[in-house]
């Protein structure tokens, strides 16, 4: 008899369980140019398919002593490959990859990747540092925010909350984000 009640009971209380909701987690990849393939090199700039977070392609180019960062398949042809902060830059040694579990299993939506920049390039100073937020979507993958690391104490904090809203950001019609703090360039 306690068996016939038992079960309907766990049922009800299975049945009411609310839907999880999205979590977010991060992984890093390393920006090591020697372990990528050279994929055009020429008197006006260099670019390299790179191996990301588990085999996502990174693509990555530098030409005018700036560089810049696509993701996907299709990266060459994502705004993300036409995209670098204004002052001449280089990159940190780290690729931050935001993961979503909404779809049930963790994936990439979003990267941070940290951007060394100079105000005037008139020496190899950096004077500036950036966190670079880009969406990951097919189609529609770009910069969605610069946080200034250098003004901003909890940057990493903003990058993120910024990165886990990926998805929802039209390349071709919103403006990039910019911390409330920025000093790394006049914007």
């Amino acid at each position: 008899m306690a068996l016939k009640f038992i079960v309907p009971v766990l049922a009800l209380l299975t049945m009411a369980a609310p839907a999880q909701a999205a979590g977010f987690d991060s992984a890093y990849t390393d920006i090591n140019l020697d372990e990528c393939s050279v994929a055009t090199a020429d008197d006006f700039g260099s670019s390299w398919a790179c191996p990301g977070y588990k085999g996502y392609p990174v693509y990555v180019a530098e030409g005018d002593l700036r560089m810049f960062v696509s993701y996907g398949f299709g990266a060459q042809t994502e705004m993300a490959a036409q995209q670098t902060p204004p002052p001449f830059n280089t990159l940190g040694p780290k690729i931050e990859w935001r993961l979503s579990n909404a779809s049930g299993g963790f994936k990439p939506i979003a990267t941070i990747v940290r951007y060394l920049t100079e105000w005037d390039g008139s020496g190899p100073t950096i004077k500036g540092q950036v966190l670079v937020v880009t969406q990951l979507v097919s189609g529609n993958t770009c910069h969605i925010a610069y946080i200034d690391a250098l003004a901003n104490a909890d940057a990493n904090e903003q990058a993120r909350a910024i990165a886990d809203k990926s998805g929802t950001f039209d390349c071709q019609n919103d403006a990039i984000q910019f911390s409330k703090k920025f000093t790394a360039w006049d914007n």
